[in-house]
């Protein structure tokens, strides 16, 4: 599906401007949704209710008001709001260029992308490659919704990546959770850094991973609707007994485990075997709409199903 652009803006670098146009960089993958429903099964719905009456407000008769004191709003009609947010620009100015790498990750918000729109192809790809070049990314203020914002524009392979930043107030400390630091051993170290190189990998590969919570309880749902009971898996077993653990030994164990994993053929890697209880709940077939759920007999005689249900 074509992607849609959700805004035109102008890039100001120096004295070029760039037309661009902005597209989310992300799109929602969240949970499974439940629907709230009476005890017959029907749907309900919310609706707002006076404070004041108890009664029930139609949204025709809300407006909105901004609470200066407690109880006490001043509000503001359609046009004044509209009023409040036309302060919004299309121009994104440049302030500044850092090194890519001083913008710590915590203070990244929502991203976008940009591309280039008419006329704006070469001033586009000429900033796109000088800031490769030189290693930075841009700084630049965006007002948007009656809003200001600090946003980072940094190139990447095949354009520019559009990133909301919080502001420092929105960020909290980590200095403030006084963390003890704890000294540890120079062996204690070494064992740890040996771990580490035996699951290093040279870089993050997003399809790797995969919401596993989400498939299982997709799995589960096509299982009540093919009329199954759904039966809650078994929580695993607290290993530590309480017990103070060695951490030395810890690290010694970590690391034998690691190669005798790698060291393992890959025709022994067969899947753990399922509890009883996680069998209800994992053994299904891949997810179909309801009005093709398997009959009860052949999810009985789907066999590979098991064996993807535990990657």
């Amino acid at each position: 599906m074509t992607a849609r652009s959700i805004a035109s803006l102008t890039l100001s670098f120096g004295l070029v401007s760039i037309p661009v146009k902005l597209y989310s960089a992300t799109e929602s993958a969240s949970g499974v949704g439940f629907n709230l429903l009476t005890s017959e099964g029907g749907r309900v719905k919310q609706q707002y209710v006076s404070e004041a009456t108890g009664e029930v407000v139609a949204r025709v008769d809300m407006t909105k008001g901004y609470e200066f004191e407690k109880g006490q709003f001043v509000v503001f009609a359609p046009d004044e709001l509209k009023a409040l947010e036309e302060g919004a620009s299309h121009v994104v100015e440049i302030v500044s260029f850092v090194p890519e790498k001083s913008v710590d990750p915590l203070y990244f918000d929502k991203a976008y992308f940009i591309a280039p729109d008419k006329r704006g192809g070469k001033p586009y790809s000429l900033l796109q490659q000088a800031m490769r070049k030189s290693k930075r990314c841009a700084l630049a203020k965006w007002s948007y919704k009656g809003k200001t914002r600090i946003v980072q524009i940094r190139p990447a392979e095949d354009g520019m990546v559009f990133q909301q930043l919080l502001f420092a107030d929105e960020v909290r400390a980590l200095s403030d959770l006084n963390i003890e630091q704890v000294t540890v051993t120079d062996s204690e170290l070494q064992l740890a850094l040996q771990i580490i190189d035996q699951v290093a990998e040279d870089a993050y590969d997003a399809t790797a991973f995969e919401d596993e919570e989400k498939k299982r309880i997709l799995e589960a749902i096509d299982r009540k609707i093919a009329g199954k009971q759904i039966v809650s898996p078994e929580a695993p077993a607290d290993e530590s007994g309480g017990q103070v653990i060695d951490l030395m030994e810890a690290l010694r164990a970590s690391l034998s485990a690691n190669k005798a994993k790698r060291a393992a053929p890959a025709k022994t890697s067969a899947p753990r075997k399922a509890a009883p209880a996680e069998v209800e709940v994992l053994a299904t077939k891949p997810r179909r709409p309801a009005k093709r759920a398997a009959p009860k007999a052949e999810v009985k005689e789907a066999p590979p199903a098991k064996v993807r249900a535990r990657k």
